[in-house]
């Protein structure tokens, strides 16, 4: 499984604070270990990998998070509570029973 958080950063530089909120409850729970990348949706260059991501699976809202499991379609959370009990949750939990 692949997890990538994206992440907005708005046209003066500064990360929205959605984003801002959901990071410290990402630290603050111990959970940023299960996430494998981080790309940054730069409203100023919609070039940016974020921005393209966005655009890839249609999401006009950050942040958010593509878990990727192999042979299945990619699945998009943008609400970090259904995000960590859906997919957090039971890595945490596998992670315990080793």
């Amino acid at each position: 499984m692949k997890i990538t958080l994206v992440k907005k950063v708005l046209a003066d530089g500064s990360p929205c604070a959605k984003c801002r909120d959901v990071q410290e409850k990402l630290e603050v729970n111990e959970q940023l270990k299960f996430i494998d990348q981080t790309l940054i949706a730069d409203v100023s260059d919609p070039q940016s990998a974020g921005m393209q991501i966005a655009q890839q699976f249609n999401v006009d809202r950050a942040p958010f998070f593509v878990v990727e499991r192999e042979g299945q379609e990619a699945e998009i959370y943008t609400v970090y509570f259904k995000f960590a009990k859906e997919v957090l949750q039971p890595l945490i939990q596998q992670a315990e029973a080793s």
